[in-house]
């Protein structure tokens, strides 16, 4: 099935005011013509990625990764939409992985999503006090951070019966980890939308790969997600990561719409025009010979 085309005028029947029919949460949402627009930029822009990269194939139960902030909440949010409207036959269940940062609101997500009826985990792992042990004085904690919560949201995906695990990584985070591993790591690769974890018994999916962070402020701001913010361990300041969204930032500010050509560069790689003969076979290049 074609998501993004089957129903593609679903849209553009509703009401300009934004009263056609949307999950619950949206009851209270702005009725505004530019709230409506952003709505329905970000509904498309998942329903294409959900096409394009397949990730429906095979698929009956997901883990939907909730930190509390921006990105998550609208994945959650753009996820439940499209399920209320028949267009995302899987079963959700959202996760919370509370790692034991000081000063956690451990109350927030487990009473939002009560409260909009989301089935939900909560679990607590105290992986705060590892990487705080394991990183050296000084240093940023997300690497490790990142890794210690893969895992146990591996392994809670496993135990909740899900075929993947869903991620809010979005447009930035992909042009980010792509200049980030071409400046400091010497390889073209980036977050992929689609991938099968190391014991290929879990897809990793990220249906908000085309989706703009801005965007994704915005939604948060007018739908009024209660934010839990991401600098609770204090080892925010001074990331290689925000150094590429300063640079990409800036570039964009200075040639807008670039961010948006760099993505569709991602998705149409010409192997025989880099450096890597891993990748095509310069050795089988020969010139014609005469007769």
């Amino acid at each position: 099935m074609n998501i993004a085309t089957t129903v593609a005028d679903e849209f553009d029947t509703e009401a300009e005011d934004g009263s056609g029919s949307a999950h619950p949460l949206f009851a209270d949402a702005p009725r505004s013509v530019s709230f409506n627009k952003l709505r329905k930029r970000l509904l498309r822009q998942v329903r294409q990625a959900l096409d394009d990269f397949q990730m429906l194939k095979g698929q009956k139960r997901w883990l939907v990764g909730l930190s509390g902030g921006k990105d998550s909440y609208g994945l959650l949010s753009i996820l439940l939409d499209l399920k209320w409207r028949g267009l995302l036959p899987v079963e959700l269940i959202a996760c919370n992985l509370d790692q034991g940062q000081p000063n956690f609101p451990k109350h927030i997500l487990p009473e939002y999503l009560t409260k909009i009826g989301v089935e939900h985990r909560i679990e607590y792992r105290d992986t705060y006090s590892i990487v705080k042990e394991k990183v050296p004085e000084g240093a940023t904690y997300c690497s490790l951070c990142s890794r210690l919560r893969r895992g146990n949201l591996y392994r809670i995906a496993r135990e909740e019966g899900c075929d993947a695990l869903v991620l809010g990584h979005h447009r930035e985070d992909i042009l980010e980890t792509f200049f980030m591993n071409f400046f400091h790591g010497g390889r073209l690769a980036s977050m992929p939308a689609k991938l099968l974890n190391d014991e290929g018994d879990l897809m990793v999916l990220r249906p908000l790969a085309y989706a703009a962070e801005d965007d994704l402020a915005k939604f948060a701001a007018a739908m009024q997600f209660p934010i839990i913010p991401c600098d609770l361990c204090g080892s925010q300041d001074g990331l290689q990561r925000n150094a590429m969204k300063d640079m990409l930032a800036d570039i964009e500010r200075r040639m807008p719409g670039r961010k948006d050509t760099m993505l569709r560069a991602l998705a149409h790689v010409n192997p025989s025009h880099l450096l890597d003969p891993k990748l095509f076979d310069f050795a089988a290049l020969m010139t014609a010979k005469p007769e």
